[in-house]
């Protein structure tokens, strides 16, 4: 089944999907704790492994290899650039920044990936990107014109576009250790306007915040710095399964 396929079949099965984003850095992410975090996450109930950063990546290979001795769980590609590709992985997520300022990230590092994708041999889910006051780290380095958060109508125009393009996915993104999650009112709204999966992360660090987004309307939650903060902690496992036990009663209430 291809890995896209999966996603969908989740979201059917269970209303939601819950991603833990792995950062290939070995200065903020070594290997040793990347495998600790991968198998907290599927011993919580985390659907699969994003591996990707904002910042230069060294060895993202090593990084999906290990993940994938520790776990069973897919793991998906979340590249910066072309440099974040792997050969082991299972999926890439093939992103466009759709509101940076940089004809790179709109344009050029896709067609650079697009070939060393293939020639991987890779199943791409196009994705449409969209960062967020306050943008954080992706935010500067993909020099984006960062959408307001109180501005859902300028969100809205971006996924309905994003939709009739042809992208398979949707991406809401406050910014890795954001202050705050995305307010409910932006996710409803993208949400309400296209019938592809929104994904929301940045900022999501409470049980509470993760049912909101699915309550909201949110297809998939992504937690990273949520991870690495709890990865030495000996209730890490119940940690996480609390956010996944309040995302799956958020979305029965839903239905």
């Amino acid at each position: 089944m291809k890995v896209y396929e999966y996603l969908l079949e989740r979201i059917d099965e269970k209303g939601f999907v819950h991603l833990s984003l792995i950062d290939p850095d070995p200065f903020k992410v070594p290997l040793e704790k990347a495998a600790r975090i991968a198998k907290i996450a599927e011993n919580a109930g985390s659907d699969a492994i994003m591996v990707g950063g904002s910042t230069a990546t060294v060895d993202v290979e090593a990084y999906v290899r290990i993940i994938k001795e520790n776990v069973s769980l897919p793991v998906i590609l979340f590249p910066n650039d072309v440099s974040g590709l792997a050969p082991s992985a299972d999926a890439a997520f093939f992103m466009v920044l759709v509101n940076s300022r940089n004809r790179y990230y709109l344009f050029g590092a896709q067609v650079l990936g697009a070939i060393a994708i293939r020639r991987l041999g890779l199943e791409p889910i196009s994705m449409a990107y969209m960062v967020f006051e306050p943008g954080g780290t992706v935010g500067f380095m993909g020099d984006a014109r960062l959408i307001p958060r109180n501005k859902p109508e300028i969100a809205v125009g971006y996924a309905l576009a994003a939709e009739i393009i042809g992208f398979k996915t949707i991406y809401l993104e406050a910014g890795s250790g954001a202050y705050g999650p995305l307010p409910p009112e932006i996710i409803a709204a993208v949400s309400k306007s296209v019938k592809i999966p929104v994904i929301v992360g940045g900022g999501i660090n409470k049980p509470e915040e993760a049912a909101q987004a699915i309550a909201a309307g949110a297809s998939m939650v992504v937690q990273s710095t949520f991870l690495e903060r709890i990865a030495y902690d000996t209730d890490a496992v119940e940690k996480l399964s609390s956010v996944i036990r309040a995302m799956k009663e958020a979305s029965k209430k839903k239905r």
